[in-house]
């Protein structure tokens, strides 16, 4: 016998379909910042960011953070301060609705309590509506994740000691200031730069094809070796002369910026060249989420 549409199993499946937001491959496209929130998300391990809602939502000031206890979503913290955690996992296709369910229910709960899960939302207000645009998402790169606490928290040596455990794994991480979205990191013996691009795929590819074919896409102690895919955007990653620290890395890059520039700003069809480099490129990357 045949089940019906609006009930049983194949009914929850089709009303979750109905609700469940479909798939945004930019998710932070249109917020201040949109690279920052994509660094953040994937790249960066201990980081907070300026954020604050509308009007219409209190215009609360909002802390942007990498990671939360027990990957929690959000936190109203004890002293009334909202965190908003970018580095969970996502109950939809939409990480930016997502995120805005996480954030409104922050808001709503009493301070001291964190937003421990959000279950499965259904379509409504992104992070796009929620917050006022007009606010710049600035980053501050951090190497502890003390930020958890609210100043006047009592540290007892048991939580003193999960936050020297959590910092412990914390790789060290600087955001540069010779280009925007652009961060320092030292893995192990070896140090890379990772640069958050804020244009289309395609047209970041197209220009990492036309540099590396010219044999151009690395800078003064610095060979490009691949790129990360993550929300819609790509993240060129150049592998640093070892012992590189993050002030080395400043007066590089700021030379090689308007040769990278030129490059994406060039709309012409790539040649032979270009083109082999670009299939090579493939074989560089790494998608995340």
């Amino acid at each position: 016998m045949a089940g019906r549409a609006g009930g049983g199993w194949a009914g929850s499946l089709v009303r979750m379909a109905k609700n469940t937001p479909d798939f945004v491959l930019r998710p932070f496209e249109g917020l201040p910042g949109e690279p920052d929130w994509v660094a953040l998300k994937e790249l960066v391990p201990a980081a907070t960011a300026t954020a604050r809602t509308t009007k219409e939502h209190g215009a609360r000031d909002v802390l942007v953070t990498t990671v939360l206890p027990t990957s929690w979503p959000a936190l109203h913290r004890s002293d009334g301060v909202v965190l908003l955690a970018l580095q969970t996992v996502g109950s939809s296709g939409d990480t930016s609705r997502d995120l805005a369910v996480a954030l409104l229910e922050a808001l709503d709960v009493e301070p001291g309590t964190a937003v421990e899960t959000i279950g499965l939302p259904e379509p409504g207000p992104r992070l796009q509506d929620v917050l006022d645009l007009s606010v710049p998402f600035e980053v501050t790169v951090l190497d502890s994740f003390a930020y958890w606490l609210a100043p006047d928290t009592e540290r007892t040596s048991d939580l003193q000691a999960a936050i020297e455990e959590a910092d412990s794994g914390i790789v060290e991480t600087v955001k540069i200031a010779a280009a925007d979205s652009a961060y320092w990191c030292r893995m192990g013996a070896r140090e890379f730069l990772r640069w958050a691009q804020p244009h289309d795929e395609q047209v970041v590819l197209d220009a990492l094809a036309r540099l590396h074919a010219r044999r151009e896409s690395g800078f003064e102690g610095a060979k490009f070796v691949g790129y990360f895919r993550s929300s819609g955007l790509v993240v060129p990653v150049w592998e640093l002369a070892k012992g590189s620290e993050a002030e080395d890395v400043e007066a590089p890059v700021a030379a090689f910026r308007p040769k990278f520039e030129a490059a994406l700003a060039e709309t012409g069809p790539l040649d032979a060249n270009e083109r082999r480099a670009r299939a090579g490129l493939v074989a560089r990357q790494v998608t995340l989420r």
